[in-house]
């Protein structure tokens, strides 16, 4: 749709205000609420209806609101003293007072028009979660379904990726019969997640799927059979599975639809799915990729947090795994985590990418409490559960190491980082002196991926222990195809251990297995 006022045109489908045929520049964040306020021109547009629509109900400051509506008014040509445009109506809120003229968008008309109810479509694609149908026969069972489909959505919103429908709007079709993409015309969603219980004595059936109303496919489908001797623990289980499945079938969907547009056509959100694409195939040319693209999005918005936060920690990445130096790259992701924090401040990933940097320049006390954070943030962050896992082994504390590590390899067992986290869950073995389980679980990390260096670390120093020269040599081979640099000085200088004892550890265990 576009808005046609005075000198202006404001094209919604294009992204794009031009003032008299110029295009005038406009930050992502600015240009939404410019487009919101003027499709719901016919009303006062309260601040808590912005911070809905705009800042996904995140809390924000007065003068951060203020900045984004003079932003505005200043590419209208318009200001806080004339109003001419955007009037404030004290005690209330806003309204855009310009005469509109709408007119269709250029290109091919859609296949059915978008009630006038439809929200405004923003950078992040959004997503509705509908309240599970009761299979079972039985209304008393309404709380079991309503329960986990109340989880489910809590735990969405926490992920800051996409915009998620409040409960009071997506129950409203409850009971219904609604084609799902009147319902995500409706709501101004692009995925829907359905599902159903079906509860037999004390045996229940919850069944599950991610729907992408645009296409009306399913992305993703799964279905989970459980004895409910404990009704909230199963729930609890049950929630944790299906949103840990959900985020990366999102990313997954929408980078595919990112790499069918145009280049010119890529914005800040388009740039940070794409970097993301390569952030995940865990490759040094990937990660140099992904910086770049990253590196646009965040030149298109400056405050862009989750783009800043993704670049921040594909830097942090690169030291871990071996590919980066330390010196030169901690510098720039730590300024770019902080940034990311001052942009939003529960960014779960801006959390856990400075305590990457935190963990990796031996502030461990630091790194445990940004872990820490970002999972209270996102209690299904499975990147962060692997990191906190990793920073548990080094702060000495194996044990829990070990069982957060096993959390990270549940939340996500199709996650592309698994072999890291089967990698991590290794050396909290190997630090505990279980050198056999630590083997077995460095060979389940290599059959996930052959290519990283942790794996092949923990298999080295577990044979050095062992004796098994034969193992150590493989191992250690592989360790310098992958990390080329390796030797005993790196190992002993770049590694962030809180006790010498495991350091000298692990130096024995390279020791014997032939590396100096």
């Amino acid at each position: 749709m576009r808005f046609v006022f005075e000198n202006n045109v404001l094209d919604g489908d294009l992204r794009e205000l031009t003032c008299a045929g110029t295009t005038v520049p406009l930050q992502p964040q600015v240009f939404d609420l410019l487009l919101y306020l003027v499709a719901e021109r016919a009303r006062v547009v309260s601040k808590d209806d912005l911070i809905s629509q705009i800042w996904s109900d995140r809390i924000v400051s007065d003068s951060a609101l203020n900045s984004r509506i003079n932003a505005a008014r200043k590419a209208l040509g318009d200001d806080g003293a004339t109003q001419r445009l955007i009037k404030t109506i004290p005690r209330k809120g806003f309204r855009f007072v310009g005469e509109v003229r709408e007119e269709a968008a250029a290109g091919p008309a859609p296949t059915e028009a978008v009630p006038g109810s439809a929200r405004v479509a923003t950078d992040r694609p959004g997503i509705a979660v509908l309240a599970f149908e009761n299979m079972s026969g039985d209304p008393a069972q309404e709380y079991f379904g309503d329960g986990i489909s109340e989880d489910i959505l809590t735990a969405l919103s926490k992920q800051r990726w996409f915009i998620v429908i409040a409960r009071n709007s997506s129950f409203t079709y409850k009971g219904r019969a609604v084609h799902i993409k009147q319902i995500a015309e409706e709501l101004g969603v692009r995925y829907i997640v359905e599902g159903s219980v079906r509860k037999v004595d004390n045996h229940v059936r919850i069944t599950a799927q991610l729907n992408d109303a645009t296409t009306g496919g399913h992305l993703w489908a799964e279905r989970y059979d459980r004895e409910l001797v404990d009704v909230f623990a199963v729930q609890d289980e049950i929630t944790e599975r299906i949103v840990a499945a959900i985020e990366p079938q999102i990313h997954a969907a929408e980078n595919f639809r990112t790499h069918r547009k145009l280049p010119s056509s890529l914005d800040a959100w388009d740039l940070l799915m794409q970097g993301l694409s390569h952030y995940w195939r865990v490759t040094p040319q990937d990660h140099a990729a992904a910086q770049k693209l990253l590196e646009r999005a965040i030149a298109i918005d400056p405050n862009y947090g989750q783009a800043l936060a993704v670049f921040a920690a594909s830097h942090m990445f690169g030291v871990h795994l071996g590919w980066a130096e330390l010196a030169t790259t901690a510098p720039i992701a730590e300024d770019a985590a902080l940034a990311a924090m001052r942009c939003d401040h529960d960014n779960a990933w801006a959390h856990a990418a400075l305590g990457s940097v935190c963990f990796s320049t031996s502030r461990l006390a630091d790194a445990l409490s940004e872990f820490e954070q970002a999972l209270a943030l996102n209690p299904n962050f499975s990147l962060a559960q692997g990191y906190y896992a990793l920073a548990l082994s080094y702060a000495g504390r194996s044990s829990d190491s070990f069982e957060a590590a096993q959390k990270a390899i549940r939340l996500s067992p199709r996650d592309p980082s698994l072999a890291i986290y089967y990698g991590i869950a290794g050396y909290a073995r190997f630090t505990e002196r279980h050198y056999d389980e630590a083997i077995a679980l460095a060979r389940e990390a290599i059959r996930h991926r052959g290519d990283l260096t942790g794996a092949y670390r923990v298999l080295a120093v577990s044979a050095g222990m062992t004796g098994d020269s034969a193992l150590a040599d493989m191992a250690l081979g592989e360790l310098r195809r992958t990390q080329p640099n390796i030797s005993l000085d790196w190992i002993a200088t770049q590694l962030p251990w809180a006790n010498d004892a495991d350091r000298q550890h692990y130096l024995e265990g390279f020791r014997r297995a032939g590396l100096n």
